[in-house]
C-alpha cells in the first residue's frame, strides 16, 4: 500500500470501525465531510455505507493511518469510479480531532493521487467541496486541482445556503511528489 513520510493508506479493519462510528456521530465532522445533512448516523447506517463501498466496483475506500501505528486518523478513497472513462471522485476525512491541522490531509491527498493516477490509471480525478471548507480548498488547489464549476446554494447549513464547488485534476496536470 502507499506510504508517505508520516502516513499510509490501508484496508479498513473491523477494529477501526469503533473509531469511525464516533466520527459519524459527530455533526462537526459530518458538516465538512459531505454535502449531505450533517445528521449523526447509527452504527447500522455506517456499516451499510462501508459495506456498500466494499461491494461496489465504483468505490475504493482506505483507512488513513499514522506510520508505525494501527491508529486510524481518517478515511479516504474514491467513489463514482467509471473505469471505462478513467474518472473517479475523491474524498478525504480526517476524523481524529487531535490529528487535524498537522498536514495529514495534504499527505493523504498526495497518496490518493498517486494511487489513482498510477495504480488505477485514472485520467481525471474530481472532488466536491463546500465553499466554507477553506483549509481543504487550499490543499486541493495546492495539489493542482482547478475549480471547474459551482452548484450554487446547493447546501443548507444552519439556515444559510452555501455553494458546492466542483474541482478536477487531469493526469497530465498532476505533479507527483
Amino acid at each position: 500500500m502507499y506510504k508517505s513520510e508520516n502516513l499510509h493508506l490501508s484496508k479498513i479493519e473491523k477494529y477501526d470501525m469503533n473509531i469511525i462510528y464516533k466520527w459519524f456521530e459527530d455533526s462537526e465532522f459530518l458538516k465538512y465531510y459531505d454535502y449531505m445533512p450533517p445528521v449523526p448516523q447509527t452504527r447500522a447506517e455506517v456499516d451499510k455505507t462501508f459495506s456498500d463501498y466494499e461491494k461496489k466496483d465504483e468505490s475504493k475506500v482506505f483507512a488513513v493511518k499514522i506510520n508505525n501505528s494501527s491508529e486510524i486518523i481518517g478515511i479516504a478513497g474514491f467513489d463514482d469510479i467509471i473505469a471505462e472513462n478513467g474518472v473517479a471522485t475523491l474524498f478525504i476525512g480526517i476524523g481524529s480531532k487531535e490529528q487535524r491541522g498537522r498536514g495529514y490531509g495534504k499527505e493523504a491527498l498526495n497518496l490518493l493521487l498517486r494511487y489513482g493516477f498510477e495504480d488505477m490509471n485514472l485520467h481525471r480525478i474530481q472532488l466536491n467541496v463546500l465553499e466554507f471548507n477553506i483549509s481543504a480548498i487550499k490543499i486541493y488547489e495546492g495539489a493542482g486541482f482547478k475549480m471547474e464549476g459551482t452548484f450554487r446554494e446547493f447546501v443548507l447549513r444552519n439556515d444559510k445556503r452555501y455553494d458546492l464547488l466542483l474541482y478536477g485534476l487531469l493526469k497530465s496536470e498532476w505533479k507527483s511528489e
